[in-house]
């Protein structure tokens, strides 16, 4: 089982996160903390108990610290955890800093379900093939490793069919308004069809990443989708 650490300062955000860790086979969250001290105190003390982090989901946006210091502050723990970067910052400069710190992956919010279970299970497939504490036998033993971080194809994280950016700004919408919309209210705030907006949100929905609910009012019943 990998244990995992999970860094946001939004609340529900980060339930969000644990939510979708617990659906993917052989993770765990060891913690789940929302500034960057409670982040290094709960490394530090599973790292001194003997039952060290393997993996951090470290949002970049702390109240207390910076997530690119904190993965600074990881890095000198031993064994130093694993980090993935979680964040709705799209600057390249910052992109290049968390891979500096030791970013493995770095996932945009908002995301779907299927493209934070794509990110785990390449890390975990990278783990397999470099684990801790062994040499590597070759080269091509390293570059078969890293290769398996790497997301050439995303048909996984984005459906066929599907334009990544509308599906993001779908998925946004819907997360930025707790009690749901229906396909017309996102569809005149996107600003695609009706029918678009409904297979997007039908897409999402069938991967677990909003909740559809029956609205039973006056004429015909409304399908309201909800973040999870």
């Amino acid at each position: 089982m990998i244990s995992v650490l999970i860094v946001e300062d939004d609340h529900l955000i980060a339930e969000a996160h644990r939510t979708y860790l617990e659906r993917v086979e052989g993770f765990s969250a060891t913690a789940v903390v929302h500034t960057a001290r409670d982040a290094m105190q709960a490394a530090a003390e599973a790292s001194a108990g003997d039952t060290p982090i393997d993996l951090v989901l470290l949002d970049l946006g702390l109240p207390d610290a910076s997530g690119i210091s904190l993965a600074s502050a990881l890095a000198g723990l031993r064994p130093a955890p694993d980090i993935i970067a979680i964040t709705s910052e799209r600057d390249l400069e910052m992109v290049r800093a968390a891979v500096a710190h030791g970013a493995l992956a770095y996932l945009l919010k908002p995301f779907t379900f299927a493209a934070f279970r794509d990110r785990l299970e390449r890390y975990r497939r990278y783990r397999v093939a470099l684990p801790a504490g062994v040499d590597a036998a070759s080269q091509a033993e390293v570059d078969r490793a890293l290769a398996e971080l790497r997301t050439g194809n995303e048909k996984s994280a984005t459906p066929k069919g599907a334009a990544p950016q509308t599906n993001d700004e779908i998925a946004r919408t819907v997360r930025d308004h707790a009690h749901g919309l229906t396909a017309d209210e996102v569809a005149g705030r996107v600003g695609v069809s009706r029918v678009t907006a409904w297979r997007y949100l039908e897409r999402l929905a069938d991967e677990g990443t909003v909740i559809r609910h029956t609205d039973y009012g006056k004429g015909r019943p409304k399908t309201r989708y909800q973040w999870r």
